[in-house]
């Protein structure tokens, strides 16, 4: 077979699969760009495991409607413009990948008002291709719906776990970003149900009782500021890379959550773990996403 360059539609079929496994990279994606645009309450909504519908809700600055558009192009970004901005990113993304990535695969529709703007804008997706574009009454914010995930790759399709799996795995994801971010209010609803809710009061303590239930949120206690450099590890692999420079370890601490002596469930698996067990719960200085994002990952 001669080398020849893959068609658009398949070479983007094929780059998705680096960013989208399962529904729960897709939460996380639409997660971190909801808390780059400054959203303050994001709610996760999912159907049969996020496989028939995934929606991210949030409250953020939204885009006006011709950044809409672009934002559904590779690497179309508003996070850096030369590669030395990469140095000094304060954002979870920058490479604008993520939205094109899931577009590729699934029935998208993007519903999006930026606060200058009258009226919003509705945007419909199906295998990367815009079919739909219209304008939309709608609040200032975003709305990214996510429908029939891997419809157009059966062979990815088919690795996915059941429904209540992968229902799970996103229930994970949002309570992660919960813990990480107390400040914001997070909302997941299971086919209909209310699953979880987070205060957003700022208080960690409160986030911890949703997660982890009254009782077991009532063996933890503050440890402080502890230095990131030193505590940041992998507790299964202590000399796993943190991905972390030596100014990020000098520059941020973080306050800690410990348990001791007493087994805690874990809500991304529901298995018992020994104590004692690190709980991360929120950067004193939150221009680090980054760090907050590895520690989301390894925690």
């Amino acid at each position: 077979m001669p080398i020849q360059l893959l068609p658009p539609d398949v070479a983007a079929k094929i780059a998705a699969g680096e960013v989208v496994e399962r529904p729960a990279n897709v939460a996380k994606e639409l997660l971190e760009n909801s808390l780059d645009a400054g959203a303050t309450e994001i709610r996760v909504e999912i159907r049969d495991g996020g496989q028939r519908l995934l929606r991210v809700i949030d409250n953020g600055h939204g885009m006006v409607a011709d950044e809409a558009q672009l934002a559904l192009e590779r690497h179309a970004t508003s996070k850096l413009q030369t590669a030395d901005d990469r140095n000094q990113i304060i954002t979870f993304g920058f490479r604008g990948e993520a939205l094109y990535s899931i577009a590729a695969v699934s029935q998208l529709t993007l519903t999006t008002r930026h606060q200058s703007e009258p009226f919003g804008v509705q945007l419909r997706v199906e295998g990367g291709m815009i079919v739909a574009n219209q304008r939309a009454g709608t609040p200032v914010g975003t709305i990214i719906s996510v429908e029939h995930l891997f419809y157009n790759v059966p062979a990815r399709k088919k690795f996915l776990r059941k429904a209540s799996t992968e229902a799970g795995q996103i229930s994970a994801v949002v309570q992660r970003y919960a813990l990480a971010y107390p400040d914001r209010r997070f909302s997941f609803v299971n086919d209909g149900r209310l699953v979880f809710q987070s205060t957003g009061s700022g208080d960690l303590y409160d986030v911890l009782v949703k997660v982890y239930g009254l009782e077991n949120a009532r063996l933890m206690s503050p440890v402080g500021n502890v230095a990131l450099g030193f505590q940041l590890a992998n507790q299964d692999d202590p000399t796993a890379p943190t991905g972390l420079e030596q100014d990020d370890a000098l520059a941020l601490d973080v306050d800690f959550m410990m348990v001791e002596q007493e087994p805690v469930a874990q809500p991304a698996s529901g298995s018992q773990a020994p104590s004692p067990i690190l709980v991360f719960g929120y950067a004193s200085v939150p221009t680090l996403p980054r760090a907050n994002r590895n520690t989301i990952n390894i925690f």
